[in-house]
């Protein structure tokens, strides 16, 4: 795919962090704009914990779709069930909605992030709230939308109280495995992250494990293994310590995915439904079932994740010498492009988050065929999103960008190929899921 710098229309990008509200922007994607942006104040966004930034994002667009179904039932609701008088203010029901769920799940971000970095997401919504009502005018409507707004998210805060999201997210005493192929900590950290996420209630799948794919399909003695890490030692280097094969524009794709999949996802989503034409209604519908297919990605993901215990690239690499097969040449000095996540490797979270996100976005559009420019913030500084000329990739689909973004986990030196392969199948069928069975049209 050819770079292009579109230096021009930032704000036809749907793009967040920082960036002015579009003119023509919805009041339900401007509180996604919003919620990502307070991702980001709080230290979770755009690469540190997108499990809890799923589960918030998934949460507050719930409670938005249900008080916009009370006032006009337009699909089924998910938490809250309820009938409004109609003249209930729609803004003033969908910010209510946002701001009382976004503003606990904000302050209860877990350790290690400091307190100070959830008091900056809070705060961000605080204003931001403040200054939607104040374009409301005063009245019964503006007070009914209040209380139905705060009624949905109390619905879905107590639907989700005790979904297992508590979970401790740095576990020290992770085992370490001593075989081939066996999970063991990546260079630079002594735990593994939040491995009890394989636990936390889903919001769309009957139970984790659900789609979970079946064992990678080698072992570590196999051509097949040794096809997989011998691409990946060849692309995945750092290009410093490191050589790597990769061309620049694949170092691009490498950086520019590391991004959050569920802030680089709504972005994408902002910008389609947008030139969609989408009506606040709809909107809550696309937005509602993507953050609980991303949500979901994450905890089904993370359940394969522990039930394989499959080891990382990096370590694989580092002990080539003693995995038994002559096809693997070790190299105790292979450093990745980016430091490899603290995870173990199949699948692959990310690329199960991206093809979860294309699957409903093109079942809610109907077409998979939809153009499409997003930007990252994760790029090198002067070239992302909040910079004066960010970069921009192009795609024709939403499938394209999917498969991009499984493949950008082998250029950064996170997965092998077996891992993107197997994530993308289990995302479509979260994705699947998710559209085909929730929030269903009633009319």
């Amino acid at each position: 795919m050819n770079r292009t710098i579109l230096a021009a229309i930032v704000l036809a990008s749907g793009m967040g962090l920082g960036s002015p509200a579009r003119a023509n922007a919805d009041v339900v994607t401007e509180w996604n704009r919003i919620a990502g942006d307070a991702a980001v104040a709080a230290c979770i966004s755009p690469v540190d914990n997108p499990l809890h930034e799923s589960r918030m994002y998934a949460m507050a667009h719930i409670a938005i779709h249900d008080a916009l179904n009370a006032i006009d039932r337009r699909s089924r609701p998910y938490a809250y069930d309820s009938q409004a008088v109609s003249w209930t203010s729609v803004e003033a029901a969908v910010a209510s909605a946002a701001r009382h769920v976004l503003v606990p799940l904000l302050s209860e971000i877990p350790f290690p992030f400091p307190p100070a970095c959830g008091a900056a997401g809070v705060a961000l919504v605080e204003t931001a709230y403040v200054n939607a009502l104040s374009t409301i005018p005063a009245g019964p409507g503006k007070t009914a939308g209040i209380q139905l707004g705060a009624a949905a998210a109390a619905a879905i805060l107590d639907v989700r109280s005790a979904d297992g999201s508590d979970t401790p997210l740095l576990d020290f005493g992770y085992p370490q495995g001593t075989q081939p192929g066996e999970y063991r900590f990546t260079p630079g950290f002594t735990f593994v992250f939040a491995p009890g996420w394989a636990d936390v209630t889903p919001f769309v799948l009957r139970h984790a494990s659900q789609y979970r794919p079946g064992p990678p399909p080698y072992d570590v003695t196999s051509k097949r293994f040794a096809s997989d890490f011998n691409e990946v030692k060849a692309l995945g280097g750092d290009g410093i310590t490191t050589p790597s094969a990769r061309s620049a524009e694949e170092t691009e794709i490498a950086r520019f995915w590391v991004e959050s999949s569920p802030l680089q996802w709504n972005r994408i989503a902002r910008s389609a439904s947008a030139a969609r034409g989408l009506d606040v209604w709809e909107s809550a519908r696309l937005f509602g079932l993507l953050n609980m297919a991303l949500a979901d990605g994450y905890v089904g993901s993370f359940e394969a994740k522990a039930h394989y215990n499959f080891w990382r690239p990096v370590t694989a690499i580092h002990e080539g010498a003693t995995d038994g097969n002559p096809a693997t040449a070790g190299d105790p000095t292979w450093v990745p492009l980016v430091p490899t996540p603290p995870i173990p490797d199949y699948d692959s979270a990310h690329s199960v988050e991206g093809a979860a996100a294309a699957e409903v976005l093109a079942g809610v559009f109907g077409t998979n065929d939809v153009s499409f420019s997003t930007c990252s913030l994760t790029l090198p500084v002067g070239t992302r999103c909040t910079d004066a000329v960010p970069v921009f990739r192009s795609f024709t689909s939403f499938s394209q960008a999917a498969d991009e973004n499984g493949l950008s986990r082998i250029l950064v030196g996170f997965h092998f190929r077996q891992a993107v392969a197997e994530g993308l199948k289990h995302g479509r069928q979260i994705g699947k899921r998710a559209v085909n069975l929730f929030l269903q049209p009633v009319r």
